[in-house]
């Protein structure tokens, strides 16, 4: 790793707007010791919070000998390619979701991660939402019983000119909200279904005036017909996420993220032998976002323990070609 003080990895950040901050918050002990964005004065002001070096070229970063991990937290197009720069320079990567702007991109970060022997993580931080690990945690204790399916709806409003940031132009983005938002939904349906093997489902531009769309609604099963049926959207005029479970002897609802979208909390409702209304167990989680430092902490811990990661590559890849099949069943051709 390279003999970090007390083998803290020493961590290097790539994209310092609001989810790079958020990252560098993550942080705990661990060194930041550079950071990168072409608008330098938001390297700038990450990097005041302690004496981390900045710089608007991100190569320069990832020569450095005094960085182990590199945080990719830039608009899609470049996520891909930096990822492959800091693995073949030999440092670990976080790279946010959705990893890259389709399947065949992210290709490249695997083909550069396996003769690298290092680790990488895809930052799906909703995994690690509170009520989302709980959910978790439930399900593996079998509190459901055998899965059947999953039924999941996230969404915002957007803002004024929000269809004209870059999340709006397909060649920065690779798509819209499908590809923005819509990975979670389909990353935890996985998480809890397994792998999918028939895909369906269509996205749309209904609203925003761009060439992106901003509704996608999938019908996704596995091979044994478990299925999830998810809607995302950025023209949800109150923001709004919901993920319900469903077994064959209870039900897990997780909804709120906080903020903007409610008070995040999840309700378990276990079935009873003689049916009727079901025995309800409610947490609330007022506390705020948490994920990213659950989850930055679990990858540097992984590079510590020489552990695979949670959230990997595979299932960036396994999500990206949902997206792209969606994509191609519409008619979008972002490539």
């Amino acid at each position: 790793m390279g003999g970090s003080l007390n083998d803290r990895p020493r961590v290097a950040i790539i994209g310092c707007g609001l989810i790079g901050r958020k990252r560098a918050d993550a942080l705990g002990a661990n060194p930041l010791v550079a950071c990168a964005d072409i608008e330098i004065d938001r390297a700038r002001a990450l990097s005041s919070r302690s004496t981390a070096a900045c710089t608007a070229d991100w190569r320069e970063v990832v020569r450095r000998d005094d960085v182990d991990v590199i945080i990719v937290a830039t608009i899609n197009s470049l996520l891909a390619e930096i990822s492959v720069a800091a693995l073949e320079a030999g440092k670990h990567v976080l790279v946010e979701k959705p990893a890259a702007r389709n399947a065949e991109e992210l290709e490249l970060i695997i083909a550069a991660q396996k003769p690298s022997g290092k680790l990488v993580h895809v930052g799906f931080n909703h995994r690690y939402h509170p009520a989302l690990l709980k959910a978790k945690q439930l399900h593996d204790e079998g509190a459901l019983g055998e899965m059947m399916f999953v039924r999941g709806r996230y969404g915002h409003g957007g803002r004024a000119g929000y269809d004209r940031e870059w999340r709006a132009d397909p060649k920065l983005a690779g798509g819209g909200e499908l590809i923005d938002q819509g990975v979670h939904l389909i990353d935890l349906a996985r998480l809890f279904l397994g792998a999918f093997t028939h895909v369906d489902g269509f996205a749309r531009t209904y609203y925003w005036d761009m060439a992106v769309d901003d509704n996608a609604f999938l019908l996704l099963r596995t091979r044994n017909d478990k299925t999830a049926a998810l809607h995302v959207s950025c023209t949800e005029w109150k923001n709004l996420f919901s993920l319900e479970i469903y077994g064959r002897q209870g039900k897990l609802h997780a909804e709120g993220l906080g903020g903007s979208y409610g008070l995040e909390r999840l309700a378990y409702y276990r079935m009873l032998p003689e049916m009727g209304p079901p025995e309800t167990t409610i947490w609330e989680f007022p506390r705020g976002d948490d994920s990213w430092r659950v989850e930055t902490a679990e990858f540097l811990e992984d590079i510590r323990l020489g552990r695979k990661p949670s959230a990997t590559l595979d299932d960036a890849h396994a999500v990206l070609t949902v997206v792209g099949e969606i994509y191609k069943r519409s008619g979008y051709d972002f490539r």
